[in-house]
């Protein structure tokens, strides 16, 4: 699947989640905050593309980093066959693997 992601100004994005599949991305309009499990997070701005595995591994972050205009994205999931595309990370999951994150700054 390919789609087309737009955020409006200081949109925090999908909650934290997970690919059953790989994804990959290119930001086309302005910068995105992106951070995966055990990653420092980091901006992606328009022009960089961005890859992630997809299974196990939780996405914490996907928002647009400005304050003052729209960002977009386009990205291609590939989903394992029977699986959900995107799955949301219940709050008990996020606690138990905390120690997974990597430090904020």
């Amino acid at each position: 699947m390919t789609v087309l992601v737009t955020s409006p100004p200081n949109s925090p994005g999908a909650p934290p989640h997970r690919h059953s599949g790989p994804a990959y991305g290119y930001v086309i309009k302005g910068a995105i905050n992106f951070e995966l499990e055990g990653e420092p997070a980091r901006v992606v701005r328009a022009g960089e593309a961005f890859w992630e595995g997809g299974g196990d591994q939780i996405h914490y972050q996907d928002g647009n980093h400005l304050a003052d205009e729209e960002s977009a994205f386009v990205v291609t999931m590939f989903c394992a066959p029977g699986q959900p595309m995107l799955t949301v990370v219940s709050p008990e999951e996020l606690e138990a693997r905390r120690d997974r994150r990597a430090p904020q700054s």
